[in-house]
């Protein structure tokens, strides 16, 4: 049996990943659930699968859960907070981590399961955008395997050749093509996308995902952070990395090769594919993904993205150009601007506004340590939750 933490299971990534789990109880086993402040949510996944581990990010969450638990299995050890999600992050039971948390709340954790060499499932991106090179040192010095659960990165890393870490030149690879959906906004005329609502930007057309990521797809800085991450995950410069807007999400993304070839990898849009694949890797197993059918999709789309309906890839662009805490500063003023829009107090178009002057705002520094990259993580948050402030001041806007 292979032990399981699953870092974030409440939330869509989570789910899904036991939803794989439950087609396949004789090879995988739950050690550690984790969630924020979703009690319910982790207490009855905790009664359904009976972890050795449940734990809280919120310590007066973990209180209730744990009195809850008295009850229906009293044996499941509570943890809570950032300790406790790196004690089971690096526990000697689990042999692999799905690193789900959204944000950057899930560095410490995913970095813990790196440096503990456990094979490491990563659906949270920002923990190689905030920390590249720091975190695939720990990969590399520590023997864990890498490997993604994003459907683009997924998709990516079943089109490249085993060898791929010898770099682009010895392989033959000279250009990842990264597809993108486009999100609710793709033909909405820009000038209309100031009076764009948190609902509208959270329905998105084709993937069932949290609030944030939702927001991140509309913008599409989703994809300007998956070309950072891309870059480091395939020992790539952003110059051999192309984004392809793909309406219909059938082709989850590209790699192209010095001889013409084109390989793609196709499913449908269901975390599913990449959860299973990252599992089994280098096996196959089944996922529970409907079977895609060609010809009741008919047509297959690609344009290329409009950089004044999303000006938030350039930005990802020139934060991974600029190197050092950069790519975390960007990061960083995403989320605290996603979450005030989200809560109704900027305009969607503000979003990108606020990265750009947080990223002209913050020095950028070296990123070497981890020190480094938190307190910058630290400045990035509270200059962007200023100019939230002094946005939310000038503008007449109130978001519902």
């Amino acid at each position: 049996m292979t032990g399981v933490t699953i870092l974030g299971s409440t939330g869509s990534i989570g789910v899904s990943t036991l939803d794989v789990i439950s087609r396949h109880r004789d090879l995988f086993e739950p050690v550690a659930l984790t969630a924020n402040t979703n009690v319910r949510g982790l207490y009855e996944q905790c009664l359904a699968w009976r972890p050795r581990y449940a734990v809280m990010a919120d310590a007066d969450a973990a209180v209730r859960l744990k009195d809850m638990l008295q009850q229906g299995a009293p044996e499941i050890r509570v943890l809570s907070g950032e300790q406790g999600l790196q004690e089971v992050a690096g526990c000697a039971e689990t042999d692999y981590v799905m690193a789900a948390i959204v944000g950057a709340a899930g560095l410490l954790p995913t970095l813990t399961a790196a440096r503990n060499g456990k094979r490491v499932l990563l659906a949270n991106k920002e923990a190689l955008v905030m920390s590249g090179k720091l975190f695939m040192d720990a990969v590399r010095e520590n023997g864990a395997q890498l490997l993604p659960i994003d459907s683009e990165h997924n998709a990516i890393f079943q089109c490249m050749p085993r060898d791929f870490n010898d770099g682009p030149a010895m392989t033959g690879v000279t250009r990842i093509l990264l597809t993108a959906s486009g999100g609710p906004f793709l033909t909405r005329p820009v000038g209309e996308l100031d009076s764009v609502t948190p609902a509208e930007a959270c329905a998105h057309p084709n993937w069932d995902m949290g609030k944030k990521i939702s927001v991140d797809s509309a913008t599409m800085m989703n994809k300007g952070l998956e070309v950072i991450e891309a870059c480091w995950l395939f020992d790539t410069g952003v110059e051999n990395v192309e984004i392809v807007i793909h309406p219909e999400s059938v082709i989850h993304s590209l790699v192209e090769y010095s001889d013409g070839s084109v390989l793609a990898q196709l499913g449908n849009p269901d975390m599913r594919t990449p959860i299973a694949h990252a599992m089994a890797w280098p096996r196959r197993i089944e996922s529970g993904v409907k079977k895609l059918n060609l010809s009741d999709i008919s047509q297959l789309n690609f344009e290329k993205p409009d950089p004044e309906r999303f000006p938030c890839l350039e930005l990802a662009r020139q934060a991974l150009a600029q190197g050092g805490t950069a790519t975390t500063i960007l990061n960083a003023a995403n989320e605290v601007a996603v979450a005030e829009f989200l809560g109704g107090r900027i305009r969607y178009t503000a979003i990108a506004e606020v990265v750009k002057q947080t990223l002209e705002g913050v020095t950028n520094q070296p990123a070497d340590t981890l020190e480094q990259i938190l307190e910058a993580d630290k400045q990035a948050r509270d200059y962007a939750g200023n100019q939230c402030r002094m946005s939310a001041g000038t503008s007449r806007q109130v978001m519902s």
